[in-house]
């Protein structure tokens, strides 16, 4: 976000703008999603013309948000470029995407790739919206439930898909209860001070980057292994096929991101490439876990979602599965059927404890 459409990576034919499409995405209450998104929000708030877009919205909302954040700036002196830029931070998916609203999609699609130039969308009671240098960055939580209730399988490894990060996240990495009590307030208040100064300096960075010899030579072996290993190696139904040939895209736009964190000389090195590629292979191991229900029926998909929340709590009372059986879609006359299915398949076991009727991990107890 504070890098916004002021830098950008000029192929030749076309260009490379930092901008993401990231989503968090985990069962409910698991690793604090949305608190995540507004302490990353609040410090870019900080910020000077930083433009943030609705997190529910049309797309002819968005639209409008676009054109109303116009704003020309200085790249060198008595040069200026114009961009429309905003940051949307969407703490939950549904509320700013809708799936099967294909003018929504398409326009996100679209606009993924901030090419230069002016966007132009025909509408039926305004005419035509032009927009120009349009740039947008979210991010959002959902959870797995939800996807698997809501979007298409067509859509899966398709266009919007393909041009997001989803991270994916299974359980808690640390617990802290009381995360306020866990440093001193002096720490934390420094500490966000110079997060605060790091996004300024980022911010302040304007120009184009270039590849530096040993980025070139890094990013050209990665490329042929790429496409000789992976892309020409994948099977034609694989869900990452999309995802794959934007690959390189992923990878360069990380790389200015972290190059403006580490330096401001707007030189893209053989490290940043090297670090992004990295992280993007830290997300794609369990990205794949965040759509696994799509595709299921209501029965197998409640069968999927018993057996990882009991993997993940070990024993979890019959009663704290009203929430699972809902998102799952299986008639209520059903759930009995499947959790004794489960259980003869040895995904779980029943026990009682207290006044509850359990279903424990295979082994616990």
């Amino acid at each position: 976000g504070a890098l916004r459409r002021q830098v950008w990576l000029d192929m030749g034919y076309f260009q490379w703008t930092p901008n993401f499409y990231i989503i968090f995405v985990a069962p409910p209450g698991i690793v604090s999603k949305s608190t995540t998104i507004n302490i990353g929000m609040n410090l870019l708030r900080e910020l000077e013309d930083i433009h943030f877009g609705p997190d529910a919205v049309t797309w002819q909302a968005l639209a409008r948000a676009l054109a109303e954040s116009r704003q020309a700036f200085e790249v060198e002196p008595e040069v200026f470029h114009v961009q429309s830029a905003i940051t949307i931070a969407s703490s939950e998916l549904g509320t700013f995407f809708n799936p099967h609203d294909r003018e929504m999609v398409d326009m996100l699609v679209s606009l993924w790739d901030g090419q230069p130039g002016v966007w132009r969308k025909l509408t039926k009671t305004s005419g035509e919206d032009l927009i120009e240098n349009p740039w947008i960055n979210l991010l959002a939580c959902t959870t797995p439930a939800w996807i698997a209730g809501n979007f298409p399988e067509y859509l899966v490894g398709g266009g919007f898909t393909s041009r997001c990060i989803w991270v994916y996240g299974q359980a808690k990495r640390k617990l802290v209860a009381y995360p306020g009590l866990a440093e001193p307030d002096s720490a934390r208040e420094e500490l966000r001070r110079k997060l605060v100064h790091d996004l300024e300096q980022i911010a302040s960075i304007r120009g184009p980057y270039e590849l530096t010899p040993d980025a070139v030579a890094f990013g050209e072996a990665w490329y042929e292994h790429h496409h000789n290993e992976v892309i020409a190696k994948a099977s034609p139904d694989d869900r990452r096929a999309g995802y794959w040939a934007r690959k390189q895209t992923h990878l360069h736009k990380l790389a200015m991101v972290i190059s403006a964190a580490r330096r401001g000389d707007r030189r893209i090195i053989a490290e940043d490439l090297e670090t992004a590629l990295s992280w993007l292979e830290g997300a794609e191991e369990d990205a794949l876990a965040a759509f696994r229900l799509i595709g299921m029926g209501p029965s197998q998909r409640l069968m999927q979602m018993i057996t990882d929340l009991v993997q993940r709590r070990k024993r979890v009372p019959l009663s704290q599965l009203v929430d699972v059986i809902r998102a799952s879609g299986v008639d209520p006359h059903d759930v009995e059927g499947v959790i004794r299915l489960g259980s003869n398949m040895s995904l779980w076991q029943m026990r009682q404890v207290g006044n509850e009727i359990c279903l424990e991990a295979v082994g616990e107890g």
